[in-house]
């Protein structure tokens, strides 16, 4: 089990890791791909990264740190998104790991909190998040927010 971070990897590497997000059945992934493979990642969510935990070559889980998501506040970063594992490796903490991991590059990147918009209730908790409030989103929908103190 290795994290690595998409875009420190050269471009055969790079390809094959969308092939592996494009195997999930999540619609979100989609749109990541698509991010990724039009080269909008960075104008789109701004600076950050994407951060994968995989076995070998297989992906099990997958997560971004941006500067910015779905929540309209420039005061709110970085934020973890497009947060998912792949079923057969659900239940082994593989998305504790990535936050994780994404929790201490803010900390040593100088950051105080780590952001999260969610519609899942008690699932980000479990990882140290806390609720703040409810927001409409970029899509207009209600989401939770929750931070994480670093």
């Amino acid at each position: 089990m290795e994290i690595k971070d998409f875009f420190s990897e050269d471009k055969t590497a790079q390809s094959h890791w969308v092939t592996e997000i494009q195997k999930s059945d999540w619609s979100a992934a989609g749109f990541l791909v698509e991010l990724l493979t039009k080269g909008t990642f960075r104008e789109t969510l701004g600076e950050g990264g994407l951060y994968l935990l995989t076995d070998g070559a297989k992906l099990m889980s997958f997560v971004t740190m941006t500067r910015k998501d779905c929540i309209t506040d420039g005061a709110l970063f970085p934020w973890i998104g497009f947060v998912y594992t792949f079923p057969e490796y659900r239940g082994n903490r593989c998305s504790q790991k990535l936050i994780d991991n994404c929790a201490a590059t803010a900390r040593e990147n100088g950051y105080r909190k780590l952001w999260i918009a969610t519609d899942h209730v008690g699932l980000y908790e479990k990882y140290g998040f806390t609720y703040l409030e409810n927001r409409i989103d970029c899509w207009g929908e209600d989401s939770r927010v929750l931070y994480r103190d670093l």
